[in-house]
């Protein structure tokens, strides 16, 4: 009977990218929100700000993950050029080096030089670049991706506090931004944790306590320029 096994690494690089963008999205358009809404601003000066926050915000997370990846996959293709060089001058040195790397993992010496081999013989760089390098295809850096998903998992974050401003009173905004916020950091925390086969309760409290610290002290420093300038 076949067994089958579901797991989640291959997620792990756009999932990060995406659970990042839609975090900040959320936690700083409602902070830039609270900060606004706590000098006094009406609110659409607030709304304001907030679309600023949303666009400015996801044009930064896209270049950064862009450049971040991008520098990533600049590594990874000189660590492979590197190694293709060394497989071609000294093949006897890269096997021996294989074979010692399946030996540490507990093979006898004659069955690790063995499959270091066959594996060479299969797909020498490949072998090399996962077994040596730590490079695999699944967690391969992709800019591209990585830069889609955080530009738009941040403009759907912080689409969220800002559709609350629309719907709220200008005099309940800050509790209803702030209540409406920390709720949509738990579903993202345990969303994200379920796409990862993580425990969804840690996730949730986590992502929640750092999002709620980030507001309070973003309120915080809304209030006292307020009562500064006012």
């Amino acid at each position: 009977m076949g067994h089958s096994e579901h797991h989640k690494t291959h997620r792990t690089g756009w999932l990060r990218a995406a659970v990042l963008g839609a975090n900040d999205g959320i936690v700083s358009t409602a902070s830039l929100i609270l900060g606004v809404a706590a000098t006094g601003a009406s609110a659409e000066g607030i709304l304001v700000a907030g679309v600023a926050g949303l666009v400015a915000g996801a044009m930064s997370m896209a270049a950064g993950e862009y450049v971040s990846v991008s520098s990533q996959a600049d590594t990874e293709r000189a660590d492979l050029h590197r190694e293709r060089a060394e497989l071609e001058d000294n093949p006897e040195h890269e096997h021996a080096e294989l074979a010692a790397i399946y030996a540490e993992r507990g093979l006898d010496e004659q069955l690790a030089s063995a499959v270091a081999s066959q594996l060479m013989a299969h797909d020498a760089l490949g072998a090399h670049a996962r077994d040596e390098l730590g490079i695999s295809e699944a967690l391969a850096a992709r800019p591209v991706q990585a830069a889609l998903a955080s530009a738009g998992t941040f403009a759907i974050g912080a689409a969220l506090p800002l559709l609350t401003v629309l719907l709220s009173p200008l005099s309940q905004l800050v509790w209803t931004v702030s209540g409406a916020s920390l709720a949509f950091l738990a579903l993202l925390g345990a969303l994200s944790a379920k796409a990862g086969g993580a425990p969804a309760l840690l996730s949730a409290t986590r992502v929640t306590f750092w999002g709620a610290l980030a507001m309070a002290l973003t309120a915080g420093a809304g209030a006292l320029f307020g009562v500064v300038v006012g």
